[in-house]
């Protein structure tokens, strides 16, 4: 009997997904010949979800091993999502399992990073015979040493290292370079020696901004009219990282306040009057983390409420909603707050939107 193996890639673009592609399948019909089919699941989780899938033969992994981006097609589908039932009313594991089913897979090889691989385990702990396939630049996988994509990053990102050189030797400049590699900083680390970086700044290191200073005054003392920084994308300096810890402990706060909304239907009495808050919960997931962060700190709701209205242009929902979830979710959460509910009354502030008496 036939085995019928899919994959898939998932989350962002990076070198060398079509090459890995390639190899499982010139693996698998050399191992198994006629006794094996293999299904592609299109635009990765999206694609799995919504039952997008297509049979593949020997001819569709012919000349993709130098070729760019994904013949499958990815799109991000973010883990913590996988089991919030959204607006469309779709249950995501089970619709998955039931693509699993339909396409009658004996296996699911799941090709990407971090969040590709969360969702990986989760289907495998749903029951799904689940291989993962370590893909990112950013080579900051659990279990593996290297990821795919990995060293053609390494190679661009010392190219370019290399190629500032010259520019910043002539024109007398400190060059900082920004490297991608999300909160890991192998592929600065990496290219930042290969390329011969000055100074490395990493994210695991904090960095002070003085000795930074000093590292490149020395240089000039001994007669070098230049210096180039390395910078990880997710460097930051010892008073950032402090303040990300206590950031970190004020999303923890977080959890509570949800539990305190779920315990209750919604449902909060504030000087004897009850209201039900109805707040959407694709804004929860930016609204009750920055609410944690400003009653951790003690910041008044206007401020929070021009946090959240930052977040959420990135989130593509219009900022005044954001504006109207923060202060509902002050008003209603944290007894320290009801004072709000007299300077910004409900129907003042378009709030009627998300809750009622």
């Amino acid at each position: 009997m036939k085995k019928r193996v899919g994959i898939l890639t998932s989350g962002g673009d990076c070198p060398g997904l079509n090459a890995t592609i390639r190899g499982v399948a010139k693996a698998l019909y050399a191992r198994m010949g006629d006794n094996v089919e293999i299904v592609g699941i299109l635009n990765g989780y999206h694609g799995l979800i919504n039952g997008e899938y297509r049979e593949m033969c020997e001819d569709d992994f012919r000349g993709i091993l130098t070729l760019g981006g994904t013949i499958l097609g990815t799109k991000r589908t973010p883990f913590k999502l996988m089991r919030v039932v959204e607006d469309d009313k779709i249950d995501k594991v089970a619709a998955m399992k039931k693509t699993y089913k339909d396409a009658k897979l004996d296996c699911l090889l799941c090709l990407g990073g971090n969040g590709t691989h969360k969702t990986a385990n989760l289907l495998s702990q749903e029951g799904l015979n689940i291989i993962g396939l370590p893909k990112t630049i950013d080579n900051d996988i659990y279990g593996t040493d290297v990821t795919f994509g990995f060293h053609t990053a390494v190679d661009i990102a010392t190219e370019v290292i290399d190629r500032i050189h010259t520019t910043a030797g002539s024109h007398s400049r400190v060059m900082c370079i920004e490297i991608m590699g999300n909160k890991a900083g192998w592929l600065t680390l990496y290219s930042g020696i290969a390329g011969g970086a000055d100074i490395i700044l990493l994210p695991e290191q904090p960095y002070d901004i003085d000795r930074v200073c000093e590292a490149v005054e020395r240089r000039a003392k001994r007669g070098s009219n230049f210096s180039i920084i390395a910078v990880a994308e997710g460097a930051m300096n010892v008073d950032e990282a402090k303040l990300e810890k206590s950031v970190h402990n004020a999303s923890a706060l977080s959890r509570p306040l949800l539990e305190k909304l779920e315990q209750n239907d919604g449902n909060l009495t504030l000087r004897g009057k009850t209201y039900h808050v109805e707040v959407p919960q694709r804004v929860q997931q930016a609204v009750i983390p920055v609410l944690a962060v400003g009653l951790y700190y003690g910041i008044d709701s206007g401020t929070v409420a021009a946090m959240a209205r930052y977040i959420f242009m990135f989130m593509s929902m219009k900022p005044d909603s954001a504006d109207v979830a923060v202060r509902a979710a002050f008003c209603h959460h944290c007894e320290d707050y009801i004072s709000l509910m007299e300077y910004y009354p409900p129907a003042d502030h378009g709030m009627e939107a998300y809750t009622r008496a």
